[in-house]
């Protein structure tokens, strides 16, 4: 199956529930399929099809999840961008992935215009809420009356989205998505997570990124995705109880967030099937208080933008088990055991499977995978080595299965569940005057799992400024990016030839940490 069949099957057996609800409206399958054919008959009268990239950058709204869908209907690519981005990556990104069509929130136009403007190769752009001086409204754009849409029928390995990220040195890579690997993914979840009546999902996380990929895998039961206007920890727990909620998906520092939350005993939490985090572990503590309030729901995976969930998974029985039994409770350190539709390994630099609790490269082989890196075969080449797509993490296995992530292979630092690549903060903080070197590590946060930290080497004469850095970092890479902490040092620790040594300044801020906390 594509992945827009799967949006059909929920409207074929669901067409009267809701699919979207915000806050004032709510929309129902039948109401969302319409627009994604009037969505789809325009473009395609617009010369858009198969292989067009079709770019949709705003908040969590139905007109967007709409036009997610008519771009799939028409047999487009469909492009999300990441709103947190600064529009200096976001239109890098568009520029490497060629894009031709944009669909935008009005809160986003002063970013569209910029667009526009360095993108003359932009066929069109639309905008998702509103008429603005730059684009017409969706409403307004797409024809009200017509046949629907018949277009080109993609294969299993064509590419259904393209997702980005970015590359060691910072720079974007598209990752295209065929829709076997949405399929796959929405399998796994079906095995791993079913359900006994149509599930409601709570989403505060953008649509962009894992949310996203958790709400496809609730078409087919007909669920509803409850839209929030932002990761509000009250917002969640009144929605869950408001909604009966079965479903939410949140990265540990949010959860965190929840639980440190005044009014967090206040609600109902019955109705609560799947509490799911990812991007990092949640400690034994936070897990057992998490598991108190909310219940017996806990439930974690992993995955990565080239290979989707579910690469690994941890069920609620199994966070259970380990939370009452002493001999396992060092899993929930873990991601899980190896999905139902991917297999798992730990990999030496060689090609070698490892044996259990040896250190190596994590890596996996199922349909769960990318095709490729977009116009980037060596990078495709590198990810795919033996077979098997290379994680960058380096991880160990034990002896029953379960995968532990121990290091970041590549300096990735998971910063409140968004990726965050140290060479590109470094290289916004090296645009500044005042700065002569750097350094930008994780450090370990009981909010946000890592804090993205940077040390500095002054020039001569510079005054050292924290709060104008922050700011500076914060215009060109984006908020989730830009350092928590900035500390001027006199010298950054080098070896003999000259290499900033990173390791010891993680253990000098890792050091004064633990010393506080004592």
């Amino acid at each position: 199956m594509r992945y827009i069949d799967f949006f059909d099957r929920g409207a074929e057996r669901y067409p009267g529930n809701i699919l979207i609800h915000e806050p004032g409206r709510a929309w129902t399958y039948a109401d969302t399929k319409a627009w994604t054919h009037r969505i789809a008959n325009a473009l395609m009268a617009a010369g858009l099809g198969p292989d067009s990239k079709v770019v949709t950058y705003g908040p969590n709204s139905a007109e967007g999840y709409a036009a997610q869908f008519g771009i799939l209907r028409a047999g487009c690519i469909w492009l999300p961008l990441n709103v947190r981005n600064s529009v200096y990556e976001n239109i890098e990104i568009l520029q490497r992935m060629d894009a031709e069509w944009l669909f935008f929130h009005s809160s986003k136009i002063d970013e569209a215009q910029q667009m526009r403007e360095q993108m003359p190769e932009l066929k069109g752009l639309v905008c998702l809420d509103r008429e603005t001086p730059i684009a017409p409204a969706l409403q307004d754009w797409a024809p009200l009356e017509g046949p629907d849409a018949t277009y080109f029928v993609k294969g299993a390995l064509d590419t259904a989205v393209m997702l980005t990220t970015s590359g060691t040195t910072g720079r974007p890579k598209g990752v295209a998505l065929p829709n076997l690997a949405w399929e796959t993914m929405i399998a796994s979840y079906m095995a791993v997570m079913p359900y006994d009546r149509p599930p409601v999902h709570i989403v505060a996380a953008p649509l962009t990124h894992a949310a996203g990929c958790l709400s496809g895998s609730l078409l087919p039961w007909g669920g509803t995705h409850v839209l929030l206007e932002k990761p509000d920890p009250l917002a969640i727990l009144e929605a869950i109880h408001e909604h009966q909620a079965t479903t939410v998906f949140a990265p540990p520092t949010l959860i965190y967030m929840m639980l440190a939350h005044p009014r967090v005993r206040e609600f109902d939490y019955s109705s609560l099937r799947y509490f799911l985090y990812g991007a990092a572990p949640m400690s034994e503590q936070k897990l057992r208080e998490a598991t108190e309030i909310f219940g017996p729901v806990m439930t974690q995976t992993y995955g990565q933008t080239e290979v989707l969930m579910v690469v690994t998974f941890m069920s609620a029985a199994e966070h259970a088990e380990a939370l009452t039994d002493p001999t396992k409770v060092g899993r929930l350190r873990s991601a899980g055991r190896a999905g139902p539709l991917a297999w798992v390994e730990i990999m030496d630099d060689e090609g070698n499977i490892l044996g259990p609790d040896e250190p190596g490269e994590i890596v996996s082989r199922s349909n769960l995978r990318m095709t490729g890196y977009y116009k980037n075969p060596e990078a495709t080449e590198e990810a795919s080595q033996w077979g098997w797509h290379h994680s960058g993490d380096v991880g160990v296995k034990d002896a029953d299965g379960y995968i532990y992530i121990v290091d970041r292979k590549k300096d990735l630092i998971i910063s409140g569940g968004f990726n965050v690549y140290p060479s590109e903060v470094e290289q916004a903080l090296w645009m500044h005057p005042s700065v002569q070197d750097c350094a930008v590590i994780g450090v370990a946060d009981e909010k946000w799992g890592e804090r993205v930290t940077a040390a500095i080497e002054l020039k001569p004469g510079a005054i050292f400024d924290e709060v104008e850095l922050i700011a500076f970092c914060k215009e060109r890479v984006g908020s989730v990016k830009a350092p928590k902490v900035i500390e001027a040092w006199e010298a950054l620790p080098r070896s003999p030839v000259g290499k900033v040594l990173k390791r010891e300044i993680r253990d000098d801020f890792n050091s004064r940490a633990e010393q506080k906390q004592d």
